[in-house]
């Protein structure tokens, strides 16, 4: 018995185990960070990711360039989610996380070959991330959602490097005032915020809209091309002679019957558009199809009609216009009924608008941006919602850090005091973390060319001198007081981008084994086991 061999998991199984499961993990998850790396800060490179189809896409933007790679690799997937997480949450600093998770775990590679345990690595990083978040309390600024001052600026530093310079000003105006049109008793739907692009003209013109644009046409050219003051209905049901669920068969022996079956047709169809004239409608927005007869009767009683509407626009005109989304003719009268101030028809291109202007107090409204291609439109877009998810965050939490690297220099600087207090071997762990903190400024510095090791020098010079809010200005390329630069960040993406970044670090680290199947549908997470990146995962690097 003792030489017959034991089976436990069958051929198509590969196992990795030990320190080679762990330098596999972290070596994925560094890669990811590197990919990242030179995105960061307003002098950050683009992207040009290519998809199959040969779609463009040309960014900047982290979770954009990490949803867009066909990321196989187990481990290099959990870095992935952490930057989903932060955009979810914050809207904002979504490269960050990536980097401090991806130097967290270089980090602890040099304490493994130290013979550090990886259970008092991740012990000493709980204990690192639990402080920061402290430290980092401490050292936020208080501002109220009057002072739009610094909400413009906090604004200004969200979109800086991602196309938008030239009149970033105009755009965090109109971002503050978005967003707070759209508070709803402290809570923040930026879904309420629509973004519509409009090929042709500049980008300065870009203007805030007090109700919705929507991408659609009126059904038919006899209707008008403007409507003023509009009473406007929301229907999500057809404006059409209903099908038979079942097949149906109807038997007509002579002309007559005929002529009577579609004089009935029309007769409840009239009945239907005689309704909502009733109401007090002139505008119709309607989810489903509108019948061309109907059509016929509204062009002719001058009633603006949109069909094939989507609900989520439906909802948006709803919270803009105080119109209610109707489901049974019946229910309709004239205090279901929305106001504006006008709605128009307007061309763009190939493309056809339309506009619902002047909105009493809306609770959704519509950012129009102007741009001279797809793909700097889409950018302007990406810039335009890092800024409302700044914003957004700072008016829940009323909270504000220095930026420029600043608010890292000084948590390194104070965790690094924190752990002179302790004696075990955690200390190590929680001196790495602090050196996976000082990782931002010094990419920071290097993206803009600078010396990462001078840059780094100076600021931890001015820090232990006393000035905590002092930081690298990329605009000018020198060390300054980032609050009189007007470099500022919520501390929402601070607190965010360490504990998710700490939390896949030490969840990496934990892993000792790791067992995959060898099926044709797992090759390349197997090809990425046996010492490298799947081949997608490489193509995207190249």
């Amino acid at each position: 018995m003792s030489d017959k061999p034991i089976t436990l998991m069958p051929e198509d199984i590969q196992r990795l185990m030990g320190k080679d499961a762990q330098r596999n993990n972290i070596m994925a998850a560094r890669m990811v960070a590197e990919v990242v790396k030179t995105t960061l800060g307003p002098k950050g490179m683009d992207k040009m990711l290519v998809s199959p189809t040969n779609d463009i896409i040309v960014t900047n933007d982290g979770v954009t360039i990490l949803e867009e790679m066909q990321i196989e690799h187990p481990a290099a997937k959990m870095m992935v989610e952490i930057a989903k997480t932060q955009e979810s949450e914050v809207g904002d600093g979504t490269t960050t996380a990536v980097m401090i998770a991806g130097k967290l775990l270089e980090n602890a590679e040099k304490l493994l070959d130290r013979k550090i345990h990886p259970t008092i690595i991740t012990k000493g990083y709980k204990i690192a991330a639990v402080k920061a978040q402290e430290i980092l309390k401490d050292l936020s600024l208080m501002i109220t959602s009057e002072n739009e001052v610094v909400l413009g600026q906090v604004a200004m530093t969200a979109m800086t490097g991602k196309g938008s310079e030239d009149k970033k000003e105009k755009f965090a105006k109109i971002i503050v005032k978005a967003v707070k049109q759209i508070e709803n008793n402290g809570k923040f739907d930026l879904n309420d915020i629509k973004i519509e692009k409009m090929r042709g003209d500049s980008v300065k013109d870009a203007e805030l809209i007090f109700g919705i644009v929507l991408d659609k046409e009126k059904v038919t050219n006899d209707m008008p091309s403007i409507v003023h003051d509009p009473k406007i209905a929301l229907i999500d049901f057809p404006l059409e002679i209903k099908s038979p669920d079942l097949d149906t068969k109807i038997s007509i022996s002579s002309p007559e019957q005929l002529q009577c079956f579609i004089l009935q047709e029309e007769e409840s169809i009239k009945k239907m558009i005689q309704r909502i004239l009733d109401s007090g409608a002139n505008v119709i927005f309607c989810q489903k199809g509108i019948d061309d007869f109907a059509q016929y009767l509204l062009s002719k009683e001058g009633v603006y009609a949109c069909r094939r509407v989507a609900r989520r626009d439906l909802e948006k005109i709803s919270k803009a216009t105080g119109a209610r989304i109707v489901s049974n003719l019946n229910e309709l009268n004239q205090f279901e009924l929305g106001e504006a101030e006008v709605i128009e028809e307007v061309h763009n291109c190939d493309n056809v608008l339309t506009f619902i202007k002047g909105c009493k107090n809306p609770k959704a409204l519509t950012i129009l941006i102007h741009g001279g291609s797809s793909h700097a439109l889409d950018e302007i877009e990406r810039a335009l919602q890092d800024g409302l998810g700044d914003i957004a965050s700072c008016l829940k939490t009323g909270l504000v850090v220095p930026g420029g690297g600043a608010i890292e220099i000084e948590l390194a600087k104070r965790l690094r005091e924190f752990g002179q207090t302790l004696s075990g071997r955690e200390q190590l762990a929680i001196d790495e973390f602090a050196g996976a903190l000082e990782f931002i400024p010094i990419t920071l510095a290097e993206n803009a060319g600078l010396d990462p090791i001078d840059v780094l020098t100076e600021l931890k010079s001015r820090h232990d001198s006393g000035e905590k809010n002092v930081g690298i200005n990329l605009l000018t390329n020198r060390i300054e007081n980032m609050l009189e630069s007007r470099i500022i960040e919520p501390s929402k993406i601070k607190s965010q981008a360490i504990e998710s970044a700490s939390e896949v670090a030490t969840m990496i680290l934990r892993i000792d084994d790791v067992i995959a199947s060898n099926g044709k549908k797992h090759e390349g997470k197997m090809n990425s086991m046996n010492g490298g990146m799947p081949n997608n995962f490489m193509n995207s690097l190249e």
